[in-house]
């Protein structure tokens, strides 16, 4: 019997640890992508801030707009691995090699930069939906069990933070050396993204043969949207998903301009507090994940998303440095900088620790939704749930970074690291602390209202008529 709970017990934790290896690669691109893209658009490649926008609109909805097409071609492949596994697995290499490529500058101007940018974001999102969107349909058909469930989405974050600080670290050690930075972190970056997708399908292969599999019915695009629009559970878990995702991802795509341009904190010590935020959501996830198995997801939901808004209600008010900052003024807590500082670190740690549960519960919660449809088309409703938060999410940076440039935002005139000080109109900051801070406050707390009558945990979901 002892025996018999060792080798189960092993059997779980490679599981675990094998499922969490394989958001690493996506999850190391969507943090050096989400934090560093725009900045690097507007400095390294020198283009305008509204050419990085729409570049960063052309990688979402491209992103988006592959989602279904592969959704549906993973529910009806056929390998003795499952339906899943052969498309992490193919695109593993493409997903490195375009990972390293849009970190160089091709020579030229601004249309020839441009048409370089598109072709290498519609070659690098068409390998991370290959990855991802298969890999997260997995969750639904490893298992029945929502806590095991639960488990497995917290073993996928904490996989993918790990990754994310890894990439963050990499990219604060390098780009301070400016566009060569940018490119030797793309190199190591692309390698580490390859190989830990590769070693999640060799660890998830005998898991993956005795998944449930998907049921092999093609259904016309009106009869999904019908579908999706009937299961009331999926409406609910994909418009917390939608809100949550949107906030946390403005709060990425200014998060180095805000602290840059408007806090003006030195660019070598910004890219390290970036860290900080992805340890504390690690910290955060484990911490959700124990609390969700005790209490409930929508009780963690609801005290995770309340620190958040707390602490993007006090990022909006933080008061700049001044101009004279340095490292050793940093640290004296007796001195009006060094408060500053701390109330930012402070922010910090605590957005990071409640936006972790934007990573947690709405994946936790959408085997929920797809249990409640008798033929449980995972890959369909995962497709779906990012196709439309990818298209939310493009229009609302392609906002962001267009108000930005109405505000009269200043690219610097050259680039010595991540991104170069300018001084900006008080539009522009004030625009970035809105990003920053009340918006994304306002969607978390739209979010948490509309979970209010999410059933407990310990009730089944009623499964709809079909």
């Amino acid at each position: 019997m002892k025996n018999s709970k060792t080798i189960e017990r092993g059997y779980r934790q490679r599981l675990m640890f094998s499922y969490g290896l394989g958001d690493a690669g996506t999850g190391l691109a969507a943090a050096q992508l989400g934090f560093y893209l725009l900045p690097f658009f507007t400095c390294a490649a020198s283009l305008p801030v509204w050419v990085g926008g729409v570049l960063l609109t052309v990688t979402k909805l491209w992103d988006a707009f592959n989602d279904p097409l592969i959704g549906w071609l993973s529910d009806h492949t056929r390998s003795r691995w499952g339906p899943r596994l052969p498309w992490i697995a193919i695109g593993a290499a493409p997903l490195g090699i375009s990972l390293a490529a849009i970190w160089w500058v091709p020579p030229g101007g601004v249309f020839e930069k441009t048409f370089y940018y598109v072709f290498i974001v519609v070659l690098l999102m068409t390998a991370y939906t290959s990855v991802n969107l298969p890999y997260a349909a997995l969750a639904s058909e490893l298992t029945t069990q929502t806590s095991i469930r639960t488990r497995l989405n917290a073993a996928r974050f904490t996989g993918s933070i790990i990754a994310s600080l890894t990439g963050l670290l990499v990219a604060s050690l390098l780009t301070s050396k400016g566009t060569a930075g940018y490119i030797e972190m793309g190199r190591i970056t692309g390698t580490i993204a390859t190989l830990t997708t590769l070693c999640c399908c060799w660890g998830l292969a005998p898991f993956a043969k005795k998944a449930q599999q998907p049921k092999q019915k093609t259904e016309p695009l009106l009869n999904q949207l019908s579908r999706i629009i009937r299961n009331n559970y999926f409406i609910k878990v994909l418009s917390l998903y939608l809100l949550l995702w949107c906030g946390l991802q403005l709060m990425q795509t200014v998060a180095l301009f805000y602290l840059v341009q408007v806090i003006r904190l030195p660019v070598t010590i910004s890219t390290w507090l970036l860290l900080l935020f992805q340890i504390s959501a690690l910290a955060g996830l484990q911490t959700w994940s124990v609390y969700s198995n005790k209490h409930g997801r929508i009780k963690a939901l609801n005290k995770g998303g309340g620190l958040w808004i707390g602490a993007c209600i006090l990022t909006m008010f933080l008061p700049p440095l001044s101009h004279q900052v340095n490292v050793f003024s940093l640290l004296d807590i007796a001195s009006a900088d060094g408060l500053k500082m701390l109330s930012l670190v402070a922010c910090i740690l605590l957005a990071g620790f409640g936006a972790s549960t934007a990573y947690l519960i709405p994946w936790s919660l959408l085997p929920d939704a797809i249990d409640s449809d008798p033929d449980k088309p995972a890959g369909s409703y995962t497709a779906w749930m990012v196709l439309i938060q990818k298209i939310l999410v493009a229009l609302s940076v392609l906002l962001v970074t267009c108000l930005l440039w109405l505000a009269g935002y200043q690219s610097a005139p050259e680039c010595t690291g991540a991104m170069t000080f300018a001084d900006q109109p008080a539009s522009a900051v004030l625009t970035i602390r809105l990003f920053m801070g009340l918006i994304p406050a306002l969607l978390v707390a739209i979010g948490l209202r509309v979970m209010r009558h999410w059933p407990n945990q310990s009730k089944t979901v009623k499964v709809l008529v079909s």
